[in-house]
């Protein structure tokens, strides 16, 4: 790799491409660069993999109530009344006044029925009111969501992050986790991809091996599938997953290992 495509790929052109914050002129030299060297090319392919890890877990839908409670506000029709041509006939005087009262039954009809549909519009524009405020907390909650998932974007893409596939012994064969590691920014996190189902009363919980003991990291639960952030342990010399009493155990049994990995050689 020469010196031009090391100095490219130090640079953060990649992330603000992928992302949408590149300049024309930046957006040509990083596709031209993606089209001309392979290394490039598999840097930007990596980069959106690990966005879509992460992109999974955070999908959030809008809620539906609103647009209907919108749209039915906007259908509220007022009623019209038809005016019909009468037949050009003779009419007797007391017609007109059997007419008349007919007109103002009408009207105060008229006049309780937009009166209660105004008060029906009024508390349907409130609930619309309040939805809207907790869209807006939504969005903002959206937001740091969406901070959260660009460190952890950064964080996976870190020359220095570590990647642990964890994969489980004959006792849990489907089991598998992944844990991401970067011993300079003194970070790690863990994706639970798949969990063999246990008794109600046990659980899975991973440990760190330190100095011949076993650090506690975690429950790990399949119903919470997401990236998350896991302490991150000095020196650590390997990861241990072990089924344990529901709740989490103080001390490891080891006996009930279920998958282990080691992160550095044992002097």
């Amino acid at each position: 790799m020469n010196d031009k495509i090391t100095t490219f790929l130090n640079s953060d052109l990649l992330e603000k491409y992928i992302t949408g914050d590149t300049t024309s002129k930046e957006t040509e030299l990083v596709e031209n660069y993606i089209s001309k060297f392979p290394e490039v090319e598999h840097a930007y392919n990596t980069l959106q993999h690990n966005l879509e890890i992460i992109s999974k877990y955070h999908a959030v839908e809008a809620p539906r109530s609103i647009l209907n409670n919108v749209l039915e506000s906007l259908d509220q029709d007022n009623p019209v009344i038809q005016l019909q041509t009468q037949p050009n006939t003779q009419k007797v005087w007391y017609k007109f006044s059997i007419a008349a009262s007919v007109v103002a039954a009408l009207f105060a009809c008229a006049s309780f029925i937009f009166f209660t549909k105004n008060l029906e519009l009024k508390r349907e524009n409130q609930v619309v009111v309040d939805e809207i405020f907790d869209l807006r907390s939504d969005i903002q909650l959206n937001n740091q969501r969406l901070d959260d998932v660009m460190s952890q974007f950064k964080q996976l893409n870190n020359t220095e992050t570590q990647r642990y596939i964890i994969k489980g012994n004959n006792r849990a064969k489907n089991l598998k986790t992944v844990a991401y590691i970067n011993p300079k920014e003194k970070t790690s996190m863990i994706d639970v991809v798949s969990l063999p189902e246990l008794p109600e009363e046990q659980c899975y919980q991973i440990w760190a091996e330190l100095n011949g003991k076993m650090v506690n990291l975690g429950i790990l639960d399949e119903t919470d599938r997401q990236l998350k952030s896991i302490p991150y342990t000095e020196n650590a010399l390997g990861l241990n997953i072990t089924i344990e009493p529901k709740g989490g155990n103080t001390n490891a049994s080891l006996e009930n290992s279920v998958a282990e990995i080691s992160l550095k050689s044992r002097e």
